[in-house]
């Protein structure tokens, strides 16, 4: 008895996320942790609005995704990251003829697996859209020919459908161990990839949690852009069993900015580089952003969507930023890039920094002040 009150105290001193000992809470269950480096930091690539897939038929869009791959390639080679995350947008399914669009899927995150490093994706506004048909492809000059991969092709499955959120989640999920991906519960559906992960300290202070990481479904494609009032009820529960006195800190990723982006003026003490367009914000909101703004727990929230855009600004409590458009497809001519954000454990720190293809980082800022 003595042992085993021993080690609950233990667990209490360490974990710092509830005030008993008890079991890991349902959000974790079935939670791998990631863990901090020996160095004692965690660093994190974001990969944002790759649009794998698009016009697939043209010889353009595959060089587009050629071209994606040696963006992400550099960045992970130079950050040499602990973890990546896919911030939406990850393939252009309304550009693809196949039913099979998690081939894309698989491709986008390949330089990642490559490396070994472990990974978790959000869904963006097209990564479930339904195909849309050119125009064009109605004119004299007629269809195009269709260029499927050649196993599609010899399934005799090269047809104008797409593949769900949950058939892309489950497919990933149940194919690849490096993925942290997660369905998420089923009570928010049609929002898919609502889930959680923690990172854990090593060494004497192994077992400790040093940040939690919030993955959210912002909608769009199959169903309107929106965080729910049931994803935000989620995230209080959740974030209230496992962090119940915010002592750990928190970081948020989602694809669609929500529409207190819009609030914002990037300029000083804001930081970043390009700032070529307007938000383009979720269509409602319905309570996440008050919850977040309210538990000084969190300290970032973390989107792509837009991509002209890769600022941080300070926003009452915390700090909204977004990515830097990663993929060679998508609108925009912009230098391609990646935000990297590094977490510190002691003492305590979060800073990030946009990394470019051509290997210069520029933007650094500290978002745990």
């Amino acid at each position: 008895m003595a042992s085993l009150l021993s080690i609950c105290f233990t667990a209490l001193f360490f974990l710092q996320i509830n005030g008993h000992c008890s079991s890991t809470p349902d959000a974790l269950n079935g939670d791998r942790p990631l863990h901090v480096s020996s160095a004692g930091s965690f660093k994190i690539a974001l990969f944002a609005d790759l649009h794998y897939g698009e016009n697939a038929w043209t010889d353009w869009g595959p060089a587009q995704d050629v071209n994606s791959d040696r963006v992400m390639s550099t960045v992970l080679d130079i950050e040499k990251p602990d973890f990546v995350v896919y911030l939406g947008d990850i393939i252009t399914a309304n550009n693809l003829p196949i039913q099979n669009a998690s081939l894309y899927w698989d491709k986008a995150t390949s330089p990642t697996r490559e490396r070994g490093l472990p990974f978790s994706t959000v869904f963006g506004n097209h990564d479930d859209a339904p195909f849309e048909w050119p125009s064009d492809w109605f004119s004299p000059s007629g269809l195009p020919e269709i260029r499927c991969p050649p196993d599609i092709l010899r399934r005799g499955a090269c047809v104008f459908r797409g593949t769900i959120r949950t058939q892309l989640m489950a497919g990933e999920i149940n194919r690849d161990p490096l993925s942290r991906s997660r369905v998420g519960p089923s009570g928010l559906w049609p929002s898919v990839s609502n889930y959680v992960l923690r990172v854990e300290s090593m060494g004497r202070r192994a077992g400790s949690v040093v940040a939690f990481l919030y993955f959210l479904d912002s909608g769009g494609g199959t169903y309107p852009e929106v965080i729910s009032n049931a994803q935000a009820r989620w995230f209080k529960s959740t974030s209230e069993e496992i962090n119940p006195n915010s002592s750990v800190p928190e970081l948020v990723f989602w694809h669609i900015p929500s529409k207190d982006y819009k609030k914002v003026t990037p300029r000083k003490p804001c930081v970043g580089s390009i700032n070529k367009e307007r938000v383009a914000a979720q269509q409602d909101e319905w309570g996440m952003m008050d919850i977040l703004t309210r538990r000084h727990s969190v300290k970032a929230v973390f989107v792509g969507h837009n991509h002209g855009l890769d600022w941080c600004c300070p926003y009452k409590n915390l700090w909204l930023c977004f990515a830097r458009h990663t993929g060679y497809g998508g609108y925009g001519d912009w230098p391609r890039g990646a935000r990297v954000i590094e977490i510190a454990e002691q003492p305590f720190s979060v800073k990030s920094w946009i990394r470019m293809e051509d290997g210069h980082s520029h933007s650094e800022v500290i978002l745990s002040s």
